[in-house]
């Protein structure tokens, strides 16, 4: 079928709206009519070749929707329902049948190589060669393929344009919350970074009850969009020392690195409480990137976690995320800002520059 998609030619260029050809869906699949796609992170990082990925290619990986038509083995969602699409698994690797999909040994193969695992392309172009299959969807486009692993169903009464984060960056940021560290009333937690990441792990740590929120970015407006969502203490990095606060606090319980920056890592280690401090790492780094930790700090009951996708199981903790929006407890349109997907490269420019949160790509009025 015809699909309008955005296209990103080479590394470090702008997209390109284009007319692709989409394969049908096999037994497998899911065919979905995208309502609106989130840009995360992780495409920008593509389209920097911080993360390898091969041009052209259909990027987007934080689609909504609505199913238009279903493979014969897909059992969970049908025709008409709504869904978001998310990050995908194989299911048969040790790690998806432990239920730890998020870190799937296929997931390298299922999300970047630009086609399914037996080579064979989901998308077209009529005069060039381009690639799909991005984290199992490809979603910057009107129509998209998915697995039935990385397809979830949500509730129709939400907004599409407000859920379509949830699939990565909102589920990362708010399940190393809820799903890894667990803090209690009485904990410390300190977020670097007020990007969509961070700040769902701010409202994460609010609805976990925690004492004290330390939010810590270098744009004043995220601060005070931190504070709105919980923060109890913000630190602007450019006038400010985190590291001092931290300490004058007595230390953090936990701390979550939303930035990838290294220096922000080496500050969050160093401003944890010992004997059970931990630093989850969240951001990802320029390729090549180090740290350096005082060896004895570490020593002394602090650890240092890599967490993916917030060790989430989709297929549960969206739907949860959803209800809490639903509810009013997970205020994602204090976020979000919706653009059309002709508006593309605003929208990206918008995002790297801080100037926009958590920009929504809206395929059609």
């Amino acid at each position: 079928m015809k699909i309008r998609a955005a296209v990103l030619l080479a590394p470090h260029s702008s997209f390109a709206i284009e007319e692709l050809e989409l394969d049908e869906p096999r037994s497998n699949e899911v065919l979905v009519r995208i309502v609106a796609t989130g840009i995360c992170h992780t495409d920008l990082s593509v389209v920097e070749q911080d993360l390898p990925a091969p041009t052209p290619i259909v990027l987007g990986h934080e689609g909504a929707g609505v199913v238009e038509r279903v493979g014969s083995d897909v059992r969970h969602v049908a025709a008409g329902d709504h869904v978001v699409l998310t990050f995908p698994s194989c299911g048969t690797c040790t790690k998806c049948v432990a239920g730890r999909a998020y870190f799937c040994e296929q997931i390298l193969a299922l999300a970047l190589a630009g086609v399914r695992t037996d080579g064979s392309p989901t998308v077209r172009a009529s005069d060039h060669p381009v690639c799909g299959c991005f984290f199992g969807q490809s979603s910057f486009a009107t129509h998209a393929l998915a697995y039935a692993r990385n397809t979830v169903k949500v509730p129709r009464e939400a907004p599409l344009e407000m859920l379509a984060p949830l699939g990565c960056g909102i589920q990362t940021g708010a399940g190393t919350v809820l799903n890894v560290l667990k803090p209690g009333g009485s904990d410390t937690i300190a977020v670097f970074g007020c990007g969509a990441v961070g700040l769902a792990a701010v409202m994460a740590a609010r609805l976990s009850g925690c004492r004290t929120i330390i939010a810590v970015d270098r744009v004043d407006s995220r601060l005070e969009l931190a504070r709105d969502l919980g923060a109890t203490h913000i630190v602007n990095t450019s006038q400010a020392d985190a590291l001092e606060l931290m300490n004058s606090l007595g230390g953090a319980d936990f701390a979550v690195e939303a930035t990838g920056t290294s220096k922000l890592l080496e500050t969050a280690v160093a401003g944890l409480k010992p004997f059970g401090g931990v630093c989850a790492m969240l951001g990802v780094p320029r390729a090549g990137s180090s740290v350096t930790f005082d060896h004895s700090h570490i020593l002394t009951g602090r650890s240092i976690l890599g967490i993916t996708q917030g060790e989430a199981d989709p297929q549960t903790f969206i739907p949860r995320l959803a209800q809490l929006f639903i509810e009013g407890r997970l205020p994602l349109e204090k976020l979000v800002r919706v653009y059309d997907l002709d508006q593309i490269n605003e929208a990206a420019a918008d995002s790297a520059a801080g100037r926009t949160v958590k920009p929504v790509l809206r395929m059609a009025r």
